[in-house]
């Protein structure tokens, strides 16, 4: 495999190389659950509204040409994000929140060559490493059986196996519950990491 090289954007850098991260985020998402709601026009749509956000990151993964991104910004204090949590809040989430202390990882893609080569764990704990939050958030998409590549169900709960699910389970992340569905056919598991001081 080519060389991956990993370097983080500044806002300014991210807005300069949108389409480039686009591409990868089409690419990287053609044939997965839900991926009638992640079209090019709609992606770009919430980039240019993610990168503005309180706390914007972002870190690239490059091998002559973009094959990753991770980035992600500080989950507003008023928590309005956790609106569509099912059941109760646990009170210090509601209070990390509070605090301006919680980081949400709203994206995090890999072209499908380059996985399983740990460019993702790579981008992810460069990310994350200088945050100064004591609680990082993600949404990840489940998939409902039949929606996986091979219909094959995983012998967890009977779905379809998730890299999203399986790339934050192995990096220690607890799973907190589940938001409402963005679609009919999509439900959110949340996953939450609690930096090491």
């Amino acid at each position: 495999m080519t060389e991956v090289y990993l370097r983080r954007l500044s806002r300014w850098q991210a807005e300069q190389q949108r389409a480039a991260v686009a591409d990868v985020h089409v690419t990287a998402y053609r044939g997965a659950a839900g991926a009638e709601y992640r079209d090019r026009q709609g992606f770009l749509d919430r980039f240019e509204q993610h990168v503005q956000r309180l706390g914007f990151d972002m870190m690239v993964a490059d091998a002559g040409g973009l094959v990753g991104c991770a980035y992600g910004f500080r989950v507003e204090r008023t928590g309005e994000w956790w609106s569509d949590f099912r059941g109760e809040l646990p009170t210090d989430i509601e209070e990390l929140t509070a605090s301006g202390r919680t980081f949400l990882l709203a994206e995090l893609m890999v072209l499908p060559a380059h996985r399983r080569h740990g460019v993702a764990t790579l981008m992810g704990e460069r990310l994350l490493a200088r945050l100064e939050t004591d609680l990082v958030v993600a949404a990840v998409d489940l998939e409902r059986p039949g929606d996986g590549k091979d219909g094959e169900d995983s012998a967890r709960g009977g779905r379809p196996a998730n890299a999203a699910q399986e790339t934050v389970r192995s990096w220690g992340w607890s799973k907190l519950g589940l938001l409402a569905p963005h679609s009919p056919s999509a439900v959110r598991e949340v996953w939450i990491r609690r930096p090491l001081r």
